[in-house]
């Protein structure tokens, strides 16, 4: 399980962060720093004690993945075998070696969709924690980006050199944590993977479509804090 936490964690931002309507020209920019999304977004106090919530809301889900995983690989490694002994075969016979290696690749992806399967629910639980965040992560960067006195904000990916105090993804983190002290495990019925950043990003562009012309649109009010589940 810790596996699955610690991939998600890594791919968490694909938190997808919502268009940031008002930032400065970077042309202008006075500061400039970095910060890894995805790493705050892991670090984040509602991402360590939402997953530690799974595994114990899980633990049966957990542990028959990992037992019926532990059977399947058996079975997986016999047919293996059975390949292995064919392709060693003079002279081979094409039609055995094939039907062998259709054997192998047929139980594999068998074996993944159980374990897929078995797992969904556990996946759905981690996707609906990381939209939670997701959805909050715009605040905590423009905060942080305050306190840090920070005009332009940068991945560390796109950065060829930095010094260590341009990173400022401990202060997300900080504010993050402010913003977002804790998130459901709860998934709602319906919900489907990303349908809290979407229904941001929506609106977010209906309040830049509706403002006056000139005018800075009102931020909408998060969507990603305790939904109502049913």
């Amino acid at each position: 399980m810790k596996k699955i936490l610690v991939a998600s964690a890594l791919a968490i931002a694909s938190v997808s962060v919502s268009p940031m309507f008002a930032a400065p020209a970077a042309a202008q920019a006075r500061a400039i720093a970095v910060a890894d999304v995805r790493v705050a977004a892991a670090r984040s106090n509602a991402f360590t004690v939402a997953s530690q919530q799974i595994e114990t809301t899980y633990k049966a889900q957990i542990d028959q993945q990992n037992t019926r995983g532990q059977t399947l690989q058996a079975e997986m490694n016999v047919l293996i075998a059975k390949y292995n002994e064919e392709s060693k075969k003079t002279p081979q016979n094409q039609a055995a070696l094939q039907a062998a290696a259709k054997a192998v690749q047929d139980k594999r992806q068998a074996a993944n969709a159980e374990i897929s399967q078995i797992g969904a629910p556990i996946e759905l639980a981690i996707a609906y924690v990381e939209d939670q965040i997701s959805v909050r992560m715009n605040e905590a960067i423009k905060a942080a980006m305050t306190a840090k006195k920070v005009d332009l904000l940068l991945n560390p990916d796109a950065v060829l050199a930095r010094e260590n105090n341009a990173d400022i993804t401990d202060a997300v983190v900080v504010e993050l944590n402010r913003i977002l002290p804790n998130v459901s495990i709860a998934v709602p019925a319906g919900y489907q993977p990303g349908q809290l950043v979407q229904q941001r990003n929506q609106q977010l562009m209906d309040a830049a479509r509706n403002a006056p012309a000139g005018a800075k649109p009102a931020t909408p009010a998060p969507t990603g804090t305790a939904p109502t589940t049913r």
